[in-house]
């Protein structure tokens, strides 16, 4: 018997072939085309085809900058010209239509794109550039300095990339400024406004205290000349941070440039590192400053601000203090000097079993330093007692990273610690502590500020069975990252602002086990919330909606984007997550087929959040 195995012919498709010879005699179309034995080929030909004729479309009409295009890259015009084009094709540019005239073995594939959908592709880019403006703007308000030089700079790169940068104008007090000057001024004004001092010298570690136009800055990333280079990134958090100095160091003057690249996260967006791989970066001569080592006097005057910097990381205002706190006070003296000594040992009798295994976990979080003289406040949380807080400076060393967390202690009824949490900064409890709302008591000031810094702290300190036990399990849970291949494969994958962004629906299961397969590949995770809106969701009930700007940090992966809530906080004992979304910007709103067919989204993304 002879199987006749049936022969596989590309068949050409008389309508893709007529609507192929309509798109080629259309002067108002650019197309590119493909051919390959594989689909996939034939597709990336067909693109690179694309690029090259949009590039010498658009290359009589660019203003780039040739002296700001990398060595990598060829400097004649048209090179230069498609160098900047590919970088469109990791954001909108991808969306180029495409008919498919015959598939693998044999494809033959053409991609195009009308001349006016062109002038939107660089429009998109633009209105990037400006949001991250504003989103600089607000972050530099709030003192969260970090965020503000980042976006700048982030911004600035983007703006090279256009076809006409020096066209770019942005609005300031009713007057008309060109981008490209009026970046920069800004990020150098934020150099000019950083004062950094010398507040303690102790063997070979330095408290600095950072302010910024006077006041202790919310969030700032720096690295110093270790006498070599410009090593590991430290952070400060409300004003202060610590650094070791090397051996033999002369305490004379300390070297520091303050970061504002971020080219770790950037590479999660591939967008924008496919521009900085084309343009040269810009230098900024105020990022480096010299901090000089004062006086003792001086010095003196510099360590009393940093040590109120230190009592202000541990207040809670309109939060419920409780009246006699010693008993607590003297516990926490005890939990102090055990942490400066190591004797870990010596303490553990103040905690529960389940406190004194997350108090062990805080400890090898990484290597931790008490800051300052720590000024504990203690406040009610229905039986439970929140003492605020212990400053504390963990390093990486394998990561060449370094965080500040201000440390709060939860006890029990019996006076033990039952947990531990990272604080929020002062910007985002004052955005809680302070709100002007109706129907906040400041016991439910008190619950979602705790609930936030739980959440946070259980990530750093790997607490999967935490996590498990706050989330439904029903809960709508909705993840998003950056993906690096701009090629849309799936249903659930959209564009969002020349991003590309995976999103992914899970179920409670699902997710732990994602969470658990990141808790053991990194050595760290440690996440950063800011610019929080929390409102109450319907009468009576206290069931949140919390959406939260959230920068996260691992030792194999960053990204920053909002987190979303929707939190059921009426038994304090037991908060209950209902739906957890996240997305990278802030007026994004997640896409039609996992956000507009849920029940919840119009909680989600109508209204004011």
């Amino acid at each position: 018997m002879v199987l006749l195995l049936p022969l596989v012919v590309a068949a050409q498709t008389p309508n893709a072939i007529d609507e192929v010879n309509r798109i080629k005699a259309d002067p108002d179309y650019i197309w590119g085309q493909g051919r390959s034995n594989m689909d996939s080929k034939a597709d990336q030909i067909a693109l690179n085809d694309l690029i090259s004729k949009i590039s010498v479309h658009v290359q009589s009409q660019t203003q780039l900058d040739m002296s700001q295009i990398t060595e990598g890259h060829k400097r004649d015009s048209k090179s230069a010209v498609e160098a900047v084009i590919r970088t469109y094709a990791a954001g909108s540019l991808t969306n180029t239509k495409t008919i498919w005239v015959t598939y693998e073995p044999e494809a033959y594939v053409v991609r195009y794109i009308h001349k006016d959908e062109l002038e939107k592709v660089f429009k998109e880019r633009e209105e990037r550039i400006i949001s991250y403006v504003y989103t600089a703007r607000a972050a530099e308000r709030d003192g969260r300095i970090d965020d503000a030089l980042r976006y700048y700079y982030w911004g600035f790169c983007l703006l090279k990339s256009l076809q006409h940068p020096n066209a770019v104008t942005f609005t300031d007090d009713g007057i008309k400024h060109p981008m490209t000057v009026w970046i920069p001024d800004q990020i150098n004004m934020i150099f000019g406004n950083i004062k950094t001092e010398v507040a303690k010298i102790q063997g070979d570690k330095v408290d600095l205290l950072m302010s910024y136009k006077g006041k202790p800055v919310t969030s700032l990333d720096f690295r110093y000349n270790d006498g070599q280079n410009y090593g590991q990134m430290f952070s400060a958090k409300d004003g202060i941070t610590q650094i070791e100095m090397p051996e033999n160091s002369s305490f004379e003057n300390i070297h520091i440039r303050y970061e504002y690249e971020y080219t770790g996260m950037m590479r999660q967006d591939r967008e924008l590192e496919m521009v900085m791989d084309v343009f040269n970066g810009t230098p900024f001569r105020k990022a480096k400053v010299t901090v000089p080592v004062g006086e003792k006097k001086q010095m003196k005057l510099v360590a009393e601000k940093f040590e109120e910097a230190v009592s202000t990381m541990s207040t809670a205002a309109h939060a419920e203090a409780v009246e006699q706190p010693k008993a607590f006070a003297d516990i926490m003296v005890d939990i102090v000097a055990a942490i400066q000594n190591k004797k870990y040992n010596d303490i553990k009798n103040y905690f529960t079993e389940e406190g004194f295994g997350m108090f062990d976990k805080l400890i090898h979080y990484g290597e931790a330093t008490i800051l300052g003289k720590p000024t504990l406040h203690f406040y009610q949380l229905g039986k439970r007692v929140i003492g605020r807080s212990i400053p504390m400076r963990f390093k990486f060393k394998n990561n060449h990273r370094t965080f500040i967390e201000d440390v709060t202690f939860t006890f029990n009824e019996d006076k033990k610690i039952e947990s531990i949490a990272f604080g929020l900064d002062k910007k985002a409890r004052d955005d809680i502590f302070n709100r002007d709302a109706r129907g906040w008591s400041d016991s439910v000031r008190m619950v979602v500020a705790t609930f936030l810094e739980n959440y946070k702290t259980a990530f750093a300190l790997k607490r999967l069975d935490y996590i498990k036990s706050i989330f439904d399990n029903d809960a709508l849970i909705i993840v998003g990252h950056m993906v690096k291949k701009a090629q849309k494969t799936a249903e659930n994958q959209k564009y969002v602002d020349n991003e590309m962004v995976k999103y992914t629906s899970l179920n409670k299961e699902q997710y732990m086990k994602n969470l658990e397969r990141s808790f053991k590949s990194n050595e760290f995770i440690n996440i950063h919330f800011s610019d929080n809106d929390v409102k109450k969701m319907g009468k009576g009930a206290d069931t949140f909606g919390i959406l939260i700007h959230q920068d996260y940090y691992s030792s194999n992966y960053s990204d920053t984007g909002y987190l979303f809530l929707m939190v059921d906080l009426n038994d304090i004992e037991q908060p209950t997550i209902r739906i957890r979304t996240w997305q990278p910007k802030r007026d994004s709103s997640i896409n039609n087929d996992l956000g507009r067919e849920n029940p919840y989204y119009g909680l989600i993304y109508g209204g004011n959040f």
